[in-house]
């Protein structure tokens, strides 16, 4: 199954106000691999930067000294 080039990583904060608010960071895939071996894919500035295993499964990667990254995040495919 070939990898996909892009996703949206959604960030949700599940003590938001607005239970539907969400950020969305638009990544792409890079040349790397993450720890457990799938594709990273980052953003345009490379400060976010993520594993998505190809269960869609998501692990953020620090890419600075004290990055706290949100618990909830999801990759959705983009065509």
């Amino acid at each position: 199954m070939p990898r996909r080039e892009r996703y949206e990583l959604i960030f949700a904060d599940p003590v938001a106000l607005e239970p539907e608010a969400e950020d969305i960071v638009m990544v792409h895939r890079t040349d790397s691999s993450g720890p457990g071996g799938h594709p990273v894919y980052a953003d345009d500035t490379g400060i976010v930067r993520a594993e998505i295993s190809d269960r869609e499964e998501v692990r953020m990667i620090a890419s600075g000294g004290h990055q706290v990254h949100a618990s909830m995040v999801r990759a959705r495919p983009v065509a």
